[in-house]
């Protein structure tokens, strides 16, 4: 059994268009967010990867499909976990609710590379730290 990471988040008015509505790529900029908490509630944040480790946790790729719109004032919440694990990259799937309503789903491709952008491997004390969240689907 795997185990979440959640993010609270609310939308303003900057997310919005004219109508209220959340725009499309404000979506990208939650899940992102969420990652980023996600990394740091095992102990780490993007400086301390780059610094620690001379490494960057790029997006290969992201699949977003928009299942419902949010609105001015909505409060969302991000539900993130690993999907699958290689030596260098990991499948993190991402889902935005509003209650019980699902706003968003994702599938988020990434990758550990070093400052030239090549793979390099996930560093073993960040591995095991989100060991806990990985789904049962690990590859090798």
């Amino acid at each position: 059994m795997h185990e979440n990471f959640f993010h609270k988040l609310k939308v303003y008015y900057e997310d919005t268009d004219s109508g209220g509505v959340v725009y499309y790529a404000n979506y990208l900029k939650y899940l992102e967010r969420a990652r980023t908490e996600a990394l740091f509630s095992i102990g780490f944040s993007n400086k301390i990867v780059q610094d620690k480790y001379n490494s960057l946790i790029v997006v290969k790729s992201c699949n977003i499909e928009y299942k419902k719109s949010s609105h001015l004032e909505d409060e969302l919440i991000v539900r993130s976990f690993v999907k699958s694990i290689t030596k260098t990259s990991f499948f993190m799937n991402q889902i935005i609710t509003k209650g019980e309503e699902v706003i968003v789903e994702a599938q988020v491709h990434l990758v550990f590379v070093n400052k030239e952008g090549k793979p390099v491997k996930i560093p073993d004390e960040i591995y095991s730290n989100f060991k806990p969240y990985f789904c049962d689907t690990i590859k090798t």
